[in-house]
């Protein structure tokens, strides 16, 4: 099909064909569950762990962006008529996307966690921009600017670990693991879902363009840092 380019409002949405409702529903499923996923490892776990207050009060500020980022997704929902309140209530390993019921087990991971995860749902925020569901564009652009700061964070965490040989060693470990799990993320390369996403112009890049635009911006970053960059097929799951 051609690609639709119409802008779509909440009232508009009743009108659309079940495909392009069913596919709205469903990513904005996936996302607000996703929101949560950070908070779900790290609040417990790592805030007042962290080692300077610095890093707790970033750690806490992060929770509260990203659960205020879960209720603007939700109201989304909402506004169609589509209620699930049940996912504030949802345990780690209840999440839909994996890489978000593994715990984070070390500082290291803490770091790698905002440095490639959080850039993963960077990525899919930005395609999100400029959707053709126009509710869902007008809430990306605050949302973008507080999920660099999260990525930010993770930079940080990850840079001064990588001053001592010691701690390099936790960094290279930390990527070794979610390294895969982050290209995981953007899913199947073969997805006809993914096709319809861009269709429809609900996303504006398919499983696979999205994926290798994340490969191309983090592997410098990885290199900068001085740490080795994992084979991109190793350990994988979504190909």
């Amino acid at each position: 099909m051609p690609l639709f380019t119409d802008r779509i409002e909440a009232k508009d949405f009743p009108k659309m064909p079940k495909e392009y409702q069913d596919l709205l529903v469903r990513v904005l499923t996936i996302q607000t569950d996703s929101e949560l996923g950070g908070p779900d490892l790290y609040v417990e776990r790592w805030i007042r762990v962290a080692p300077t207050a610095e890093d707790q009060m970033l750690l806490a500020k992060t929770a509260a962006e990203e659960i205020d980022h879960h209720r603007k997704f939700r109201n989304i929902l909402a506004e169609i008529g589509v209620d699930v309140s049940y996912l504030l209530k949802s345990r780690r390993e209840e999440k839909i996307l994996e890489t978000f019921r593994y715990p984070l087990e070390t500082w290291a991971e803490m770091g790698m966690f905002g440095l490639l995860i959080d850039r993963v749902g960077g990525f899919h925020l930005h395609d999100f921009a400029e959707s053709t569901y126009l509710p869902l564009g007008r809430i990306i652009p605050d949302i973008v600017r507080e999920e660099k700061m999260h990525i930010w964070h993770g930079l940080k965490i990850t840079r001064e670990l990588c001053q001592t040989e010691e701690g390099k060693a936790q960094a290279q470990a930390a990527l070794d693991k979610m390294y895969p799990r982050a290209l995981d993320m953007f899913g199947l390369s073969s997805s006809r879902r993914s096709d319809q996403f861009k269709e429809w112009g609900i996303k504006q890049r398919t499983n696979q363009q999205c994926r290798l635009d994340y490969i191309a911006e983090v592997d410098p970053i990885i290199e900068e840092l001085g740490l080795r960059i994992p084979d991109p097929l190793a350990n994988r799951k979504y190909l």
